[in-house]
């Protein structure tokens, strides 16, 4: 009997929502998942839509599609919720590149510089900071400091990106996206080529050398906007590929194109169907936040909800 791939993604996609109603969970996932995963999920954004979400979340199971320090992020908002990660090796490279111990070296060495977390950071190096923020709000948190000087970490492109936008000093960290620093030059100059009318869209963790060939420069929320917004028909996407699927979803009559084969997250793309159907019917993986990490590190993302 040959197997039934349509049928069986149905089938799957059935048995979530009535999980989903027996045990009272929200499914959140992050604009870079798969398609079939942001097909079921009760919401998809960046990470700053999904942190708003949830903090208003109802429901008193919080299922992240995402990685790791999304999952710590919704905890974070919600301690008294039970947050699952489906599969718990979903982590992030760039969350990666700082541990609590450097960012402690670095303080020594500027004391009294209050330090910008860039939300893609475990909630040990957040508990470390003195506020977060996101692709979408960098500018407006960076600026709303009364310091003149400040430390950004871990994406030292998104920190570049945020310096140009500031009067103030920004001293980087050396991390940076795996996904996005391998989008190169030469890549979006070919398919510019291949389509002259396309315009360029990118996300700020891009080398600068790409950035500079942009029309538009914003994180995938603020992509999705302009691509709808725009009587354009035609664009080039500097982001991880994840996003196509709501670019073509709201946009049917326009045209979206990657410019390299290499804008693909492996850890974004670890989650599929059959291990979110796990993981709610096992209640697997749970990702906990605790005390005094977890007290610390609420006031961080606290403090940049406040400021957008």
């Amino acid at each position: 009997m040959k197997f039934n791939e349509s049928a069986y993604k149905e089938e799957m996609i059935d048995q979530i929502k009535q999980l989903k109603k027996d045990c009272d969970a929200v499914i959140l996932a992050h604009n870079y998942q798969r398609d079939e995963i942001q097909e079921v999920a009760d919401l998809i954004g960046d990470s700053l839509e999904l942190s708003r979400a949830a903090v208003k979340v109802q429901n008193q199971v919080i299922v992240f599609c995402g990685v790791h320090f999304m999952a710590e992020c919704a905890s974070i908002l919600n301690p008294a919720k039970t947050v699952l990660l489906p599969v718990k090796e979903a982590g992030c490279p760039l969350a990666d590149m700082v541990t609590p111990e450097k960012l402690r070296e670095m303080k020594k060495k500027y004391p009294g510089v209050p330090v910008v977390c860039y939300v893609n950071s475990s909630a040990a190096v957040k508990a470390e900071s003195d506020i977060c923020c996101t692709s979408a709000n960098a500018i407006k948190v960076v600026n709303a400091l009364k310091e003149k000087r400040i430390i950004f970490i871990p994406d030292k492109n998104l920190g570049r990106y945020v310096a140009k936008h500031t009067d103030k000093e920004v001293i980087l960290w050396e991390g940076f996206c795996a996904t996005h620093i391998n989008l190169t030059e030469e890549e979006v100059m070919r398919m510019k080529k291949l389509h002259p009318g396309a315009k360029f869209l990118a996300h700020p963790e891009c080398r600068q050398e790409v950035l500079q060939l942009t029309d538009f420069i914003g994180s995938t929320s603020a992509i999705l906007r302009y691509a709808k917004e725009q009587p354009d028909k035609d664009f080039i996407i500097g982001t991880e590929s994840g996003i196509l699927y709501r670019l073509k979803r709201d946009n049917p009559d326009k045209k979206f194109y990657l410019p390299s084969q290499h804008l693909t997250c492996a850890n974004m793309k670890l989650t599929t169907l059959g291990w979110l159907t796990r993981s709610l019917k096992n209640m697997q993986y749970k990702v906990t936040v605790k005390d005094p990490i977890l007290s610390r590190a609420r006031r961080m993302l606290d403090r940049m909800l406040e400021v957008v």
